[in-house]
């Protein structure tokens, strides 16, 4: 039987996003606990004021981001409300509101390099509470079996992205899928390089003006394969056709290739014998991995498969009548491939419960690459 894990990995529930205000009223603090200096080619040293411990709260947005250095851990408790304009929302590529959230971020102040790309969901977050979420949780399936995870930045399905490259979850969660445009002004310093955040590993997030630090990702050669293929969310479908040159829609459309660039596969690099991350303009925008050790709990699958839909997402995605179960007819791709093997009672009818079975018999196979190959 087809691992289950290549479904649940290829059907993603068409969860939107999108964005909210601006201006700002910075204060900051530092406690002397760590070095604050950062160092970096001459002519483009870097804003530092974000190494040690501040307070960053602007009235006019209700951001309200505080981060306290203490020993070798870097504590953010933030309510992830930018500071800074965004786009309108809801729009008709975005059905949701910003809301204010509780969160409390962690990261240590001595990161340690391993060398060792880590795929992560959230690689980092920004100086002023804003998560980077590169990318998506949206899937193209077609009949013939190949899955794509679509990218945020492209222009195949409108996903609301606001001039940020950012847009917001149904719950209310304001994130960036690329670069964060009007936070990096409101951070720049005049130099090249902007300090615009830390990944979850520890190391510094920077954005350079000049663009000067190439992504070493590049399209793919030949065309996708592919047939009968759709997108689908609680409030769309599309037929979508995949064929034709790889183009950027997809994840899977790059692949990395060493010494192409100037950065490596997690978008990082190290300058002057310090490591960072750059935010690029070009793919993959913010990395997908992180190179330095991370909680076990922020780590994720490789292969961009963390955020595959739970039973309950797919069971809403693909319930037509709105029954609570799937029939045949109401499948699509792998699933239906295997749906009188999931239908274990063999009524006709697969339940969330049956669903669930099936995927922790899959996840105990070994996962499977995506069919089209690449990255996602």
């Amino acid at each position: 039987m087809k691992t289950i894990f290549k479904i649940l990995a290829g059907i993603a529930i068409g969860f939107l996003f999108g964005c909210n205000s601006q201006k700002k009223s910075t204060t900051h603090s530092h406690d002397g606990s760590e070095e604050h200096s950062h160092d970096v080619e001459p002519g483009v040293e870097t804003i530092d004021d974000y190494y040690g411990s501040y307070d960053l709260e602007d009235s006019a947005f209700g951001t309200k981001t505080k981060v306290t250095v203490v020993g070798d851990t870097r504590v953010m408790v933030t309510n992830s409300l930018p500071n800074h304009e965004t786009g309108t929302f809801p729009n008709p590529g975005n059905p949701n509101i910003i809301a204010s959230q509780d969160i409390t971020y962690e990261f240590p102040v001595t990161p340690k390099y391993t060398g060792k790309a880590q795929w992560m969901r959230e690689p980092g977050v920004a100086l002023n509470g804003i998560k980077f979420e590169p990318q998506t949780a949206e899937v193209v399936v077609c009949d013939t079996g190949e899955n794509y995870r679509v990218e945020a930045i492209q222009d195949v399905i409108d996903l609301g992205l606001d001039f940020n490259h950012a847009h917001v979850q149904p719950t209310g969660a304001y994130h960036y899928h690329g670069t964060p445009t009007s936070m990096i002004s409101k951070f720049d310093s005049g130099q090249d390089l902007v300090h615009i955040g830390f990944a979850h590993d520890g190391f510094p997030m920077y954005y350079s003006k000049s663009g000067q630090y190439k992504p070493s990702f590049k399209l793919l050669d030949g065309t996708r394969a592919g047939e009968d293929c759709t997108y689908d969310n609680p409030k769309q479908h599309m037929d979508i056709s995949v064929g034709g040159h790889h183009d950027g829609t997809y994840g899977s459309d790059y692949e990395y290739v060493a010494g192409y660039g100037d950065l490596d596969e997690c978008n990082g690099i190290t300058v002057a014998g310090k490591y960072m991350y750059l935010v690029t303009s070009q793919f993959p925008y913010v990395g997908r991995c992180v190179m330095g050790e991370v909680e076990a709990e922020q780590q994720g699958p490789p292969n961009g498969q963390g955020d595959r839909p739970d039973s309950a997402q797919i069971i809403e995605q693909m319930d037509a009548n709105k029954d609570g179960k799937l029939s045949l007819k109401e499948v699509k791709g792998p699933l239906k491939e295997d749906f009188s093997k999931i239908d274990a009672n063999s009524n006709g009818f697969i339940t969330k419960e049956e669903l669930q079975k099936a995927s922790k018999v899959g996840d105990q196979g070994p996962r499977r690459e995506p069919s089209q190959g690449g990255r996602n």
